[in-house]
């Protein structure tokens, strides 16, 4: 299969995909157009312009997710790595109103426990299961699948308050 060929019938893949599918094995078309399609996946972000993340003062972030009004809570990396090995995590009921600032769990470690508060104001959605077993997940990936609960905010404007990427890492060198 060309490449001039792919580029009809996927016009949207960048061309580092297109030149994937150039260099693979010969294949049917349906097999390399699922290939091709698998490639854009890949190499294309998911995340439209409502993509936010913010960060407090007590080192929690928040992500607000693309429909604008779920995010996503976890501590930050300063925070797992002055807290150790987590050992135990403690995390929000379901369904649970909450406002800005109320305790919505915790994190303990070999070294101490810490509060874990919500950023904002809502109705806590879902939370990190996987946590409940392995709570070492924290300190791997704090920022990404270490996240402890979900969030469906009440009021998106609570976000504005809250710290920038660079604002939150020139706070954390102070």
């Amino acid at each position: 299969m060309n490449t001039s060929v792919v580029n009809r019938l996927v016009p949207s893949v960048s061309r580092l995909a297109t030149r994937r599918v150039a260099v693979a094995p010969r294949a049917s078309t349906t097999r390399a157009c699922q290939w091709n399609s698998a490639a854009s996946r890949r190499t294309f972000s998911s995340r439209s312009t409502l993509y936010i993340k913010k960060y407090t003062e007590d080192h929690e972030w928040i992500e607000l997710d693309t429909d604008g009004k779920t995010g996503t809570i976890g501590i930050t990396e300063y925070a797992s790595k002055a807290l150790g090995d987590v050992v135990y995590v403690e995390l929000p009921e379901l369904d649970m109103d909450v406002s800005k600032g109320d305790t919505i769990g915790a994190v303990e470690s070999v070294k101490s426990a810490s509060d874990i508060m919500t950023p904002v104001s809502g109705k806590i959605v879902d939370h990190n299961k996987v946590l409940e077993e392995k709570p070492g997940t924290i300190n791997k990936s704090p920022e990404g699948e270490g996240w402890l609960a979900k969030i469906e905010l009440s009021d998106t404007t609570e976000l504005e308050s809250l710290m920038s990427k660079e604002d939150y890492d020139s706070f954390e060198k102070e």
